[in-house]
C-alpha cells in the first residue's frame, strides 16, 4: 500500500472512532508539515504501517491545561511513546524565553509521567531522512517484540531486536556480550540472519565483519555504513 493511501485510510480511522471534540477538531485540521514530514520521510519507510500511532494526542498535565503529543505510540501493555516533528523556527529560532520554559516543562511531565519521547527536527527529517528512519526503528524497538516468533526461535528474535535498536553496525564479538554466547557461535547465527534476509552486511565481503538491520535506501544514497550517524561512536539507545 502506498504512503498516501495508509495514511488517508489511518487518518479517515482516527476521526471517524474520536469522540473527544478538542482532539477531532484537530484531527479534521490536517497535520501540520512538520508532522507530515515525520510520517513521509521516517515513521512509513521505517515501519511500513501506522498500527498503535495515533496523531494530537491529547494529554493533561500536573496543572490541569490539556496538551498535544504530535504521535502517541500505544504498542500494548502500559507502554507508551511519544513523538514530535521539532520545527526550527517554533522550537527555537522564535521561542520567547517563557516559551522555552513551558517546553522543557512539558517534556519533562511527559518523562515524569513514563513517556518515552522521541523529537525528531525538521532540518533532518529533509537533509537526513535515513538517518530519522534508524531512529524511529531504534525507537520502535525499545518496545516490541515483533511480530516473529513463529519464524524465529528466541535466540535470533533477540538478536533481530538488537540490531533494531542500534543505530550503528556492530560485530559479532558485541552480539556475543550481549547474549551471552561465544563469538564463534555469535557470527554462525549473524551470517544465517543474513542469509534469511533479516540483517544486512555493513562491512565486509567475503569475511563479514559488521552487521546492521536493514533500512531501504541506505546503500542506494552511497552512505558509509561505518559512520551511519556522525560523532556517534557507542549505541547511545543501549
Amino acid at each position: 500500500m502506498s504512503f498516501q493511501e495508509a495514511f488517508e485510510t489511518w487518518m479517515h480511522r482516527q476521526i471517524a472512532e474520536e469522540r473527544n471534540p478538542r482532539r477531532r477538531e484537530r484531527l479534521n485540521k490536517g497535520l501540520g508539515p512538520g508532522e507530515m514530514a515525520l510520517l513521509q520521510r521516517a515513521w512509513y519507510p521505517a515501519v511500513g504501517h501506522f498500527d498503535h500511532l495515533h496523531a494530537e494526542w491529547e494529554v493533561k498535565d500536573a496543572n490541569g491545561r490539556y496538551r498535544y503529543i504530535d504521535f502517541a505510540y500505544f504498542p500494548g501493555g502500559n507502554a507508551k511513546g511519544a513523538l514530535e516533528a521539532m520545527g526550527y523556527g517554533p522550537h527555537a529560532r522564535d521561542m520567547s524565553v517563557g516559551q522555552f520554559k513551558d517546553q522543557c516543562v512539558r517534556h519533562a511531565l511527559l518523562a515524569l509521567d513514563d513517556w518515552l519521547l522521541l523529537p525528531i527536527a525538521y532540518p533532518s527529517l529533509v537533509e537526513d531522512p535515513k538517518f530519522c528512519q534508524q531512529l524511529i526503528l531504534a525507537f520502535v524497538g525499545k518496545f516490541q517484540s515483533m511480530d516473529m516468533n513463529q519464524t524465529l526461535n528466541w535466540v535470533e528474535a533477540e538478536t533481530v531486536r538488537f540490531a533494531r535498536r542500534c543505530l550503528r553496525p556492530f560485530d559479532a564479538e558485541e552480539l556475543a556480550r550481549h547474549l551471552r554466547v561465544s563469538p564463534k557461535y555469535a557470527r554462525t547465527l549473524l551470517k544465517n540472519l543474513v542469509n534469511r534476509k533479516w540483517l544486512i552486511v555493513a562491512s565486509g565481503n567475503q569475511r563479514y565483519r559488521t552487521f546492521m538491520f536493514p533500512v531501504e535506501g541506505w546503500r542506494e544514497e552511497g552512505r558509509s555504513p561505518k559512520s551511519p550517524i556522525p560523532g556517534l561512536k557507542t549505541n547511545l539507545l543501549q
